[in-house]
C-alpha cells in the first residue's frame, strides 16, 4: 500500500508554476488530495479490520416438523462440555438475522452429566474457531460483490490518474521545457526594475509640461518652415514620428521625457531579458502543442469522470450487510450454507457516496474548463488594454502557445501580462538602449574619440552602438560625424546645435530624423555618405536635402531579377555637384539625368559588373569630371565624346585593350586629365598628338612596350605616369616636355636614361625605381627643382655627386639603397640631410602620394 507521502509527490509541482494554474486547476488539485485521502482511509480500514463474519444456516428436519436437525451432543469430559463445543454453542446466539421463512427451532435439552451443572442453551454447530476463520475467508471472496472488495483500490487508481492528468503538461518534456522558460522569464520581467520605471513614465508623457513644450516646438517649426526657401518637406518623408503620425510641418514630434538612469547592472539585465523574450517568442509562437496537450488532458479527465460516475452509480446499491454464502466445503464443516455480514458495509457505503459527490464536483469543473477552452480563441492574445493604458502602442499581439500561456497567467493575475508586455515593445527596448547608451557614452568620453582627419577637420566615428548618444549633439565644433552599423540611429532636434557640421556618414544605418532635425540638415548639410545593402534602405529624406553638394551611395542598386531599381527622384537636389555611386549597375540610372544641369562630377565604381548602356551620359553636358572604375569596359565609350565640358576622365580598372578612339578627344577642348591606368593597353596610337590640351596622362599598370614620339608633342603635359609596364627605352623626345613636373616610369625594363630627360628642368618628381638602370648621368644635377627621386631596385653601383646640386632634394624623398647613399661624398650627404622647410616637405609628400 502506498503511503500518503509517496502518493502526494505526484502532485508536487514547483510553487512558481502556480501562476499557470487557474482556480479550477487549484480546486481540482485539492479535490484530488481529498479523494486520495478517502481512498487510502478506506483501504487502510479494509486491511486492519475483519472483512466478513459468517455463521452456518441449520437445515430443516426431513419430517418437516418445523425443527432443525440437532447435531449430536458432545460427550462430556470429566463432567464438563468440550471447550470447542461450548464455544460453538455460545456463538449461535450471535446470529443477527435469520431467514424470513425459517421456523423457530425446537431446542432439546439433555441432562447434564453432573448434578448441579446449568443446562446449556442454543444450538450446537459443532464448528471450532479455525473453521469459522476459514469460512469467513472463503465467503469474503465468494459472497461479496467485487466492488465491495476493490473500491478503495479503484478509488486510489482513479485519483492517481486524475492527478497525473492535471499536471501532465508540467511534466511532458516538450511542454515542460517551454513552461519552465516562460515562468522563469515572466518572473524576471515582473520583478525587473526596468518594468517599473518604464510603466511609471507613461503618465509623464501627457503632463502639462510636455504639452507646453510641444506647443512651443510647434511654433518654432512653423517659423522655420515659413522662413525656409522651400517650405515644409513632403509628407511622405519617413522621419521619426510619434504613434505613426505622418511627417508634416503642422505637427511636431515631442521628445519622450528622459527616464531615470538605471544602474548598469539593472540595465544589462533588462537588455538580456529583451533578448530572451524575443528568442522565447520565436520558439513558442510557431506551434500550439501546449494548448492541445492541455485540452487533451482536460478531455481525458472529463471522460474519466463520466466513466467513474456511470459504473459507481450502478454498483453502489450492491454494498449490503447480508449475504448468503454457499461454498463447497460441506465435507469440511458439515454445512452447505452460511449467513454472512459485511462488517465494512456501512462505512464503505458512506465513503462511496462521498466519493461520488467529489467526482461529481470534479466533473462539473472539468466541463467548465472545456467550456472555457473552446469558447474563447485562446490561441490569440491581444495587448489592446496595455497599449491603451501605456505609451507602448507597438506591443504586438501574439498567438499559439505564447498566447495560451498568457491567457493562463491572466487567470492568476492580469498584472503579469501587463508588465510582461513591456518587454515585447520595441519602443520600450529602444528607450532602455537610449538610457544605457547615454549613461555609458558621456560628453567627456565622446570628446576623447574626436580626431582630426588628413584635411584637418574634427571627426567622430561611432561604430556598432545601440543608438546615437545624446551627448554627440553637444559637440558643437564637430565637422564630420560617421555612424556605422547602428541599427537604431536617430537624429534628434538637438543636432541643430552643431552649426559646424557639414558632413555625415551613414554606414548600414537606417537613420531616422525628427522634423526639426530634418529642417536643419536640409539647410546646412553639404556632404552625405550612405552605405547600404539594398536601395530600399536609403532614407527618403536624403532626396530632399536641397543644399546638399556631395552624395556618396555605396550598395546594391539592382534587384534580384537584375532589373535596375531606379533611385528616387533626385531633381530636388538642385545644388548637388558630386554624385558617387559604388554599386553593380548595368546601366546608368535615368533619374541621374535629372541632375544633368548642375552635376559636375559623376563617379561610378561598378565592382566588376559590366556597364552596358551609357547613352544617358550625352545629356549631362555640364559634367566636368567622369570616373568609370571597374565597369568591364573594352573600349572608350562614344557617349563620352559628347561631353564638351569634360575636364577629367578616369577609366581605371577596365578591360580596355586599344585606345584608337583617343583621336576623338580632340573635340573635348577642356579635357586636361586622362587616366587609363590599370587596363590592358598594348600601344599608344599616334593620334594621341591631337589631344593638345592634355596636362596629365596616366597609363600605369598596362602592357605598353614602347612610347611613341607623338606622345612628346603634348607640350602642355605636366604629369606623365607610365610606370609598371614593359617599356625598354625612354625616347629622347622626352626633352620636349619642358613643362613636365611629374614623370614616373618605375617598374619597367629601362636600361639607360637619355640625356634629353634632364632638359626637363621643371621636374619635381622623378620615379625610376625597379628598372635595369646601371648608371645615373651627372646631368641630373640640372634638375634644380627636384624634390622626389626614386632609384631603388636598379643595378646601380654608385650615385653621382651632382645630386648635391639638387638643392631641394632631401633624404626622406630620396628612395635609394642605404649603401648607395653612403657612397656619396660627405658634403653631399650633409646637404641632402639638411632640414627642409614645411612647405617643401609637404610638397614632396603630396607629389609622392599623387602616384
Amino acid at each position: 500500500m502506498f503511503t500518503l507521502t509517496e502518493v502526494a509527490s505526484l502532485n508536487d509541482i514547483q510553487p512558481t508554476y502556480r501562476i499557470l494554474k487557474p482556480w479550477w486547476d487549484v480546486f481540482m488539485d485539492y479535490l484530488g488530495i481529498v479523494m486520495l485521502m478517502l481512498a487510502i482511509f478506506s483501504g487502510t480500514m479494509q486491511l486492519t479490520k475483519d472483512q466478513v463474519v459468517c455463521l452456518p444456516i441449520l437445515e430443516q428436519t426431513p419430517e418437516g416438523s418445523g425443527g432443525f436437525l440437532e447435531p449430536e451432543a458432545p460427550e462430556p469430559t470429566n463432567g464438563f462440555w468440550n471447550k470447542e463445543s461450548a464455544i460453538g454453542e455460545q456463538a449461535a446466539p450471535l446470529m443477527a438475522k435469520r431467514p424470513p421463512d425459517s421456523v423457530t427451532p425446537t431446542i432439546h435439552f439433555t441432562q447434564p452429566a453432573t448434578i448441579g451443572q446449568p443446562y446449556p442453551t442454543g444450538v450446537r454447530t459443532k464448528l471450532d474457531f479455525q473453521q469459522y476463520v476459514f469460512v469467513n475467508q472463503m465467503c469474503y471472496h465468494v459472497a461479496l460483490p467485487w466492488y465491495s472488495k476493490y473500491f478503495p483500490y479503484l478509488a486510489l487508481i482513479h485519483t492517481i490518474v486524475l492527478m497525473v492528468s492535471s499536471n501532465f503538461w508540467f511534466k511532458y518534456p516538450k511542454t515542460s521545457s517551454k513552461v519552465e522558460h516562460f515562468v522563469s522569464i515572466l518572473g524576471k520581467c515582473f520583478e525587473s526594475p526596468w518594468t517599473t520605471k518604464a510603466l511609471s513614465e507613461t503618465a509623464c508623457e501627457d503632463s502639462s509640461e510636455n504639452k507646453q513644450r510641444l506647443a512651443g516646438a510647434s511654433s518654432l517649426l512653423k517659423h522655420l518652415s515659413t522662413s525656409s526657401e522651400e517650405g515644409s518637406p513632403n509628407q511622405s518623408a519617413p522621419v521619426l514620428t510619434k504613434s505613426g503620425v505622418t511627417f508634416s510641418a503642422e505637427k511636431l514630434v515631442s521628445e519622450i521625457p528622459s527616464m531615470t538612469i538605471l544602474d548598469k547592472k539593472d540595465g544589462e539585465q533588462a537588455k538580456a531579458l529583451f533578448e530572451k523574450v524575443r528568442k522565447f517568442r520565436a520558439h513558442v509562437e510557431d506551434s500550439d502543442l501546449i494548448y492541445r496537450l492541455y485540452a487533451i488532458q482536460t478531455v481525458i479527465k472529463t471522460v474519466k469522470f463520466i466513466l467513474i460516475l456511470c459504473y459507481t452509480m450502478t454498483f453502489v446499491a450492491y454494498i449490503d450487510f447480508d449475504h448468503v454464502c454457499e461454498p463447497e466445503i460441506k465435507h469440511l464443516t458439515g454445512y452447505t450454507k452460511f449467513h454472512c455480514t459485511h462488517n465494512m458495509a456501512f462505512m464503505l457505503n458512506k465513503l462511496l457516496v462521498s466519493y461520488i459527490a467529489l467526482i461529481c464536483v470534479y466533473g462539473v469543473i472539468c466541463i467548465y474548463t472545456l467550456f472555457w477552452l473552446f469558447r474563447r480563441p485562446l490561441k490569440e492574445y491581444s495587448f489592446e488594454k496595455v497599449r491603451e493604458e501605456s505609451s507602448f502602442s507597438d506591443i504586438p499581439d501574439v498567438k499559439n502557445d505564447f498566447a495560451f500561456l498568457l491567457h493562463m497567467v491572466d487567470q492568476y493575475d492580469q498584472l503579469y501580462s501587463k508588465r510582461f508586455g513591456v518587454f515585447l515593445s520595441e519602443v520600450s527596448e529602444n528607450k532602455l538602449r537610449e538610457i544605457s547608451l547615454n549613461h555609458e557614452w558621456t560628453f567627456d568620453k565622446l570628446r576623447q574619440h574626436v580626431t582630426r582627419n588628413p584635411q584637418d577637420k574634427l571627426e567622430l566615428h561611432l561604430f556598432m552602438l545601440s543608438g546615437v548618444p545624446d551627448a554627440v549633439f553637444d559637440l558643437t565644433d564637430l565637422e564630420i560625424l560617421k555612424l556605422e552599423l547602428i541599427p537604431e540611429a536617430k537624429i534628434t532636434a538637438k543636432i541643430s546645435q552643431m552649426t559646424n557640421l557639414q558632413e555625415l556618414h551613414f554606414y548600414h544605418c537606417p537613420a531616422k530624423v525628427e522634423q526639426t532635425a530634418f529642417i536643419f540638415l536640409r539647410d546646412h548639410l553639404r556632404c552625405l555618405h550612405v552605405k547600404f545593402t539594398d536601395v530600399a534602405e536609403i532614407p527618403s529624406w536624403v532626396y530632399m536635402l536641397k543644399n546638399l553638394r556631395e552624395l556618396y551611395l555605396v550598395g546594391n542598386l539592382n534587384s534580384e531579377n537584375n532589373k535596375l531599381i531606379g533611385l528616387e527622384s533626385l531633381r530636388d537636389l538642385r545644388h548637388l555637384k558630386i554624385l558617387h555611386l559604388k554599386s553593380n549597375l548595368t546601366k546608368i540610372p535615368t533619374n541621374i539625368t535629372d541632375l544633368s544641369p548642375h552635376l559636375l562630377k559623376l563617379v561610378i565604381h561598378n565592382d566588376g559588373t559590366k556597364l552596358l548602356v551609357l547613352n544617358s551620359l550625352k545629356k549631362m553636358m555640364n559634367l566636368a569630371e567622369l570616373e568609370l572604375h571597374n565597369c568591364e569596359l573594352e573600349r572608350i565609350p562614344h557617349a563620352i565624346f559628347s561631353l564638351n565640358n569634360l575636364q577629367e576622365l578616369d577609366l581605371k580598372s577596365n578591360n580596355i585593350r586599344t585606345i584608337e578612339e583617343v583621336i576623338s578627344f580632340q573635340h573635348l577642348k577642356r579635357l586636361t586629365c586622362l587616366k587609363l591606368w590599370h587596363n590592358k593597353i598594348i600601344t599608344i596610337p599616334l593620334s594621341i598628338s591631337h589631344v593638345k590640351n592634355l596636362e596629365s596622362l596616366y597609363l600605369s599598370h598596362n602592357k605598353l612596350e614602347s612610347l611613341p614620339s607623338p606622345l612628346f608633342t603634348l607640350l602642355k603635359l605636366r604629369h606623365l605616369d607610365v610606370s609598371h609596364n614593359s617599356i625598354v627605352v625612354i625616347p629622347p623626345e622626352v626633352g620636349f616636355l619642358q613643362n613636365l613636373l611629374y614623370f614616373a616610369i618605375a617598374g619597367n625594363k629601362v636600361e639607360a636614361l637619355p640625356k634629353q630627360l634632364f632638359k626637363c628642368t621643371k621636374l619635381r618628381t622623378l620615379c625610376l625605381g625597379h628598372n635595369c638602370i646601371s648608371s645615373v648621368p651627372e646631368k641630373i644635377g640640372q634638375l634644380s627643382q627636384l624634390t622626389h627621386l626614386e632609384l631603388k631596385g636598379n643595378c646601380l653601383d654608385r650615385l653621382p655627386a651632382q645630386l648635391g646640386q639638387c638643392s631641394l632634394l632631401r633624404r626622406s624623398c630620396l628612395i635609394v639603397e642605404d649603401h648607395l647613399f653612403d657612397s656619396l661624398p660627405i658634403e653631399v650627404k650633409e646637404s641632402i640631410n639638411q632640414e627642409t622647410s614645411v612647405s617643401f616637405a609637404n610638397g614632396c609628400k603630396c607629389l609622392s602620394d599623387g602616384r
